[in-house]
């Protein structure tokens, strides 16, 4: 992928004990001795990339990893039970804690945005600075825009595929109907209902069609706990209050900030973005004028790697 720094290991691995039954996946890597920042991923459920770890100069960065609750390499996979806004906050500190951190910088994307805007707010004393990435807010006309009517009428036909696990007369209500599968017991059912829901992300995430970013939406693995803890999150309104973010957005000042943003974004409207902007006291906004949501798309990376660089020279 171009822009990125080169390919990377981590240089430790561990396996954090959070509340029953969960099992935390952190990895290192880089410099143990550099600025730490903390990689967030998007989902909820998505898990980590190996190609996440490039977006720091190893020279300056400690970069800490870590799979959420129920997917990527944490385990139990896809699990519901106890997978909450707040347990994952909760979830940062315990690493943090582990890890021996006073303070770190974020960097996160899409639900990423989201779980680092929650925890700024809740801990902004640990926070040194923040680059987020297709901002996702979790309000209600969010998740209506892209799951129910909105994105809808930009791509017709991928549409039907998305909806295509779904009897006509429940899709009035798409989120509940796919959490009624993505939930039961007909594995097959809910097999087909995780594919249809994470391919239907995947295949809007990029301006241009992306054959390795649908092709991982589209893994089985994958698309598992992405499709059932995202909608386990979105028919409990994200476990947050009502507009809760913008909301408290005032203890986020005095936290560095740069929010990166794809203009043609249709899962996460700029709008959100802009929003959050104004509400930040002293963040700044890059709107990528050639791109969408995904973090891959080459302009993305490039003002991704820009603003992590640009950070590390302010914090040193």
């Amino acid at each position: 992928m171009p822009g990125l720094f080169p390919e990377i290991i981590p240089y430790v691995s561990h396996t954090i004990d959070v509340e029953l039954p969960h099992q935390l996946h952190v990895e290192e890597c880089g410099n143990p001795d550099g600025i730490c920042v903390l990689f967030v991923h998007g989902g909820p459920g998505a898990g980590c990339e190996d190609y996440h770890r490039r977006f720091f100069d190893p020279e300056l960065y400690r970069i800490i990893l870590f799979d959420q609750r129920g997917c990527g390499r944490s385990t139990p996979h896809a699990e519901l039970n106890g997978n909450t806004t707040q347990a994952l906050v909760a979830d940062m500190e315990v690493i943090r804690e582990h890890l021996s951190i006073d303070r770190w910088l974020l960097f996160g994307g899409s639900w990423g945005s989201t779980l680092s805007l929650v925890y700024a707010e809740t801990h902004p004393e640990r926070v040194l600075g923040m680059v987020l990435r297709g901002i996702f807010l979790c309000r209600r006309h969010e998740i209506e825009w892209f799951y129910q009517q909105g994105t809808s009428r930009l791509f017709p036909d991928y549409w039907q595929d998305y909806l295509a696990p779904i009897p006509e007369e429940e899709r009035g209500d798409l989120l509940h109907a796919y959490h009624r599968r993505l939930t039961g017991e007909n594995e097959m059912e809910r097999m087909a209902a995780a594919r249809a829901w994470s391919l239907w992300e995947g295949r809007t995430a990029t301006m241009a069609p992306s054959e390795s970013v649908v092709e991982h939406f589209g893994n089985p693995f994958t698309a598992l706990s992405l499709a059932r803890i995202e909608c386990h999150y979105f028919v409990n309104d994200s476990f947050l209050e009502p507009n809760q973010i913008l909301r408290d957005a005032g203890r986020l000042q005095g936290i560095p900030g740069v929010i990166v943003h794809g203009r043609y974004d249709v899962i996460c409207p700029l709008e959100n973005a802009w929003q959050l902007h104004k509400a930040w006291p002293g963040s700044e906004l890059r709107v990528i004028a050639d791109a969408g949501h995904s973090a891959s798309e080459p302009a993305t990376v490039d003002a991704l790697i820009t603003a992590t660089t640009e950070l590390a020279e302010r914090l040193s």
